[in-house]
């Protein structure tokens, strides 16, 4: 079992892995563009993340939620997490205020 500091710190790592998976339609992560709303780890180090797409009907969902798997699957081969489940949400909407100024900028949205 885990203590506080060490899930805050694998928090950190899954968030930086995340950082990894590149939206197909647009060419930026989906940290970025503001689609990770949450990342949950129970104390058996299980991860959750909640998250949103750009769009309701969004053909690639499946894709994402593959390569979130794949991109904290180096994490899973040394223990660091446990089982990881993407869930994706509705409520609250994206749009483009989610953007950080990275996103913003590569995508030409900038303010």
């Amino acid at each position: 079992m885990a203590d506080e500091q060490e899930i805050q710190e694998t928090e950190e790592r899954v968030w930086a892995e995340l950082e990894n998976v590149i939206d197909p339609e647009l060419g930026v992560d989906i940290v970025n563009l503001g689609l990770v709303y949450e990342v949950d780890l129970d104390p058996d180090k299980n991860v959750v993340i909640t998250m949103t797409l750009t769009s309701m009907g969004c053909p690639l969902a499946g894709m994402i939620q593959s390569e979130i798997k794949n991109a904290l699957s180096g994490l899973q081969e040394v223990n660091e997490i446990g089982e990881v489940e993407a869930n994706i949400v509705w409520n609250p909407p994206w749009d483009k205020d989610k953007m950080s100024r990275y996103a913003k900028i590569a995508l030409g949205v900038a303010d």
